[in-house]
């Protein structure tokens, strides 16, 4: 990849900085600590290429949180790369939403000068526990889907059952006849156990691919199919919601809706 980017670098007649990702134990992306000096000193050589720091990833795959002991191997792995190339890193970049609270701690190395922050800015959490952040919001989204259909149903399925559309096999509660909203954003939408319901009493029962499937008995008369039911989301589902094409995405402030650039 370097090597391309290089290639397209000298064309344009431009150089290219490149930070340079090494694993530290989410066994994600990045160069293995044991190759990192061999890799940082090919990519060194490669023209219109700058090595200007070094990063890493943590708790997105594996979980694995940052603390004092892998962020000082970060900051010695960079000192070797320094040492190595005869260089300054100008970035060294390490950690995510993750890393919140070993700041807010003390326990981040001074030289550990840039983060990624994503989940902790539009959800107002930090990621590793999901503790609210004082002095931010936890609902800057939500997510509104039509009720398509209305009708009063058993609460468990009738016959002999087997796996889902998804290879499931789901759990109902048996709660006698219910008031069952079909609302329309589904599986292929959405991630629908990231949803919690901001409607008092109302359950998501389940949901499919198009189709989510809410118990709406708890406000019975005071809901009609075209109404809206509003949901807050979790990383998992904004992710869903903000790639999908097919949920549309509309900005307010303060209540008024923003007309689009």
């Amino acid at each position: 990849m370097l090597e391309a980017l290089s290639g397209v670098a000298q064309q344009r007649g431009r150089v290219h900085a490149a930070i340079l990702s090494v694993d530290l134990g989410d066994l994600r992306e990045g160069i293995w600590p044991d190759d990192l000096i061999p890799f940082a000193k090919a990519a060194d050589r490669l023209p219109n290429i700058h090595i200007k720091g070094l990063a890493t990833n943590l708790a997105c795959f594996s979980g694995v949180m940052p603390d004092e002991d892998n962020m000082k191997q970060l900051v010695e792995l960079a000192a070797e790369v320094e040492r190595d190339l005869d260089c300054q890193l100008e970035c060294i970049s390490g950690v995510n939403s993750s890393g919140l609270e070993l700041i807010a701690a003390g326990g981040m190395p001074a030289r550990v000068n840039h983060a990624r922050i994503g989940e902790a800015i539009v959800l107002g959490r930090e990621k590793t526990h999901r503790k609210p952040w004082t002095d931010t919001f936890q609902d800057a989204f939500v997510l509104e889907a039509e009720v398509l259909e209305l009708k009063k149903k058993p609460s468990v399925p009738l016959g002999k059952r087997g796996e889902d559309a998804f290879g499931q096999r789901p759990a109902f509660e048996q709660r006698g006849e219910v008031l069952r909203a079909l609302l329309n954003v589904g599986r292929e939408d959405i991630d629908i156990e990231g949803l919690t319901p901001l409607d008092p009493g109302t359950a998501i029962l389940g949901g499919s691919s198009g189709y989510l499937v809410v118990d709406v008995s708890a406000v019975a008369g005071s809901i009609r199919v075209g109404d809206s039911l509003a949901f807050s989301l979790n990383y998992a589902a904004l992710l869903a919601a903000m790639t999908s094409a097919y949920v549309s995405k509309q900005a307010y402030q303060a209540g008024v809706r923003l007309e689009e650039p």
